[in-house]
């Protein structure tokens, strides 16, 4: 007697251009395969003007979500049926998850960065430092904004994209947001809790320094870099040296990956699993 197959797969995607050096991938099809989860992730090369044909191929297929990377995450927003509130607040998407037959655009980036970090600490109360204003720099300062930090300093070369930033802090959430311009390097003030990379400064095969003044590092601050590849940057080594409590990129990348899960599927899954599966890809 033959058995009945069940061949199909629940679809997840990751819209981006380029995507082929984006590592979600490797993490998401490695969980996926330790949990028994019949889910697929599928990384595809989307150009701008291909973007709302490819979303409706999405809801054509029943696909349950994706993911959208650059330059996609303002650009998929008219076309969504609601967002989040981190999302809406910082205008920017990066899953998109599939809710009784409408498609919302969530923001896991920052929140992966503020589960890392509660590992730790309390977000409450602290002072951080954000080095960069992008989208990285987004997310984390309106999630740990949400997260009622007491302070979040922007530091960016280009003054006027920190100020925007520290403004939107402003006026949206209880926390106090300041720009700062860089101009050489930045001296971390003394009260400063957490110190924060959030540019691509250091991704690999990039070797130019962080520029911050390593020397105004203090050994109770806590130091964390958001760039995956390689998980050990300098900075990072520079200021765990300095005695600093360290976070590497694996962190934010790994905990933004579990809560879309969540969201998809509404499992949790081993978090653990999809690191280890990032450490064996760079290494």
């Amino acid at each position: 007697m033959s058995a009945i197959v069940d061949c199909q797969s629940t679809l997840i995607a990751n819209f981006g251009m380029p995507v082929w050096e984006n590592p979600t991938e490797f993490m998401m099809e490695a969980v996926f395969k330790h949990e028994g989860m019949k889910y697929r992730y599928i990384s595809r090369e989307i150009p701008k003007d291909k973007l709302e044909v490819s979303f409706e191929g999405v809801k054509a297929m029943g696909f349950k979500g994706f993911n959208c990377t650059l330059p996609h995450k303002q650009n998929i927003i008219p076309l969504l049926d609601g967002l989040g509130e981190s999302a809406e607040l910082m205008g920017a998407v990066n899953c998109v998850v599939e809710r009784d037959g409408k498609y919302i655009g969530e923001n896991t980036d920052g929140k992966g960065y503020t589960e890392s970090l509660k590992e730790l600490t309390s977000i409450e109360g602290k002072t951080l430092l954000i080095l960069g204003a992008g989208g990285a720099a987004r997310a984390i300062a309106i999630e740990c904004a949400l997260e009622k930090a007491a302070k979040i300093i922007i530091v960016n070369r280009t003054g006027k994209t920190a100020k925007e930033l520290a403004e939107l802090v402003n006026k949206n959430t209880d926390s106090v947001g300041e720009a700062i311009t860089l101009e050489g390097e930045v001296a971390i003030p003394a009260n400063v809790d957490i110190v924060i990379n959030a540019t691509n400064i250091g991704l690999y095969p990039d070797t130019t320094k962080v520029p911050i003044d390593m020397s105004t590092l203090k050994s109770n601050m806590i130091v964390s870099d958001v760039i995956p590849n390689p998980p050990q940057t300098p900075f990072i080594q520079d200021a765990a040296a300095r005695g600093c409590t360290t976070i590497d990129g694996l962190g934010m990348l790994v905990n933004q990956g579990k809560i879309a899960i969540k969201y998809w599927s509404d499992k949790d899954v081993n978090a653990d699993v999809m690191r280890e599966a990032l450490v064996d890809l760079f290494s």
